[in-house]
């Protein structure tokens, strides 16, 4: 079993000359706003405002970096999530589209510790369009491609797995590489971790 012995913000960049230095394995959380990327954070590290949960679509505007601690066993490592700027239906300029667009491609295509990326998608809604084209986009680069389907809890019990192989074949990934998660439920926290330490520790 994973355990979170700590989890701290660490930082907030606007462009990538502010990414913070080189250090734990990192893994980046991408989403459409609103899909509940925040909760899911909060969740996964105990911690009920590691994030702030707003019900405002795109509320995060900026690469939030966090450190956290695990320990399996004996065994104690850590790592760092970078949580991106949902996609969707943020209400900003063209312009800040733009270096919205050259920040999160300078993360994604050249930090060097990244290991792993985080689809996180509605469960209740299914892949979107740009969830799937983010899906694409994401599938030209190096790091490790998990997807994560928040908010299962809105499923009757006998529609969650069959939710999430159609989500995968949507996506065209394959069934093991979709992890089911609800932040009400605290359904799926050690499932997620399973992974990601697979992907990021091992």
């Amino acid at each position: 079993m994973i355990r979170v012995i700590d989890a701290q913000f660490l930082t907030t960049a606007t462009a990538s000359a502010h990414f913070p230095p080189v250090g734990p394995p990192e893994v980046a959380m991408i989403g459409r706003s609103n899909v509940g990327k925040s909760s899911m954070i909060n969740t996964l590290t105990a911690r009920r405002k590691l994030v702030r949960v707003s019900n405002t679509p795109g509320r995060t505007r900026h690469l939030n970096f966090f450190d956290v601690v695990l320990a399996q066993g004996e065994r104690r490592e850590s790592v760092r999530f970078c949580d991106l700027p949902g996609y969707g239906f943020a209400k900003v300029s063209k312009s800040e589209r733009e270096s919205w667009k050259e920040m999160i491609g300078a993360y994604l295509e050249q930090r060097a510790p990244l290991v792993a990326a985080v689809t996180i998608i509605d469960a209740e809604v299914g892949p979107t369009e740009d969830d799937m084209l983010t899906q694409a986009y994401l599938e030209q680069l190096p790091p490790r491609k998990i997807v994560v389907a928040t908010k299962l809890d809105r499923l009757p019990k006998a529609k969650r797995k069959p939710a999430l192989a159609a989500a995968a074949k949507k996506l065209g990934v394959a069934s093991d590489v979709v992890v089911g998660f609800s932040a009400k439920e605290g359904w799926g926290v050690d499932d997620v971790w399973g992974v990601l330490w697979a992907a990021a520790l091992t």
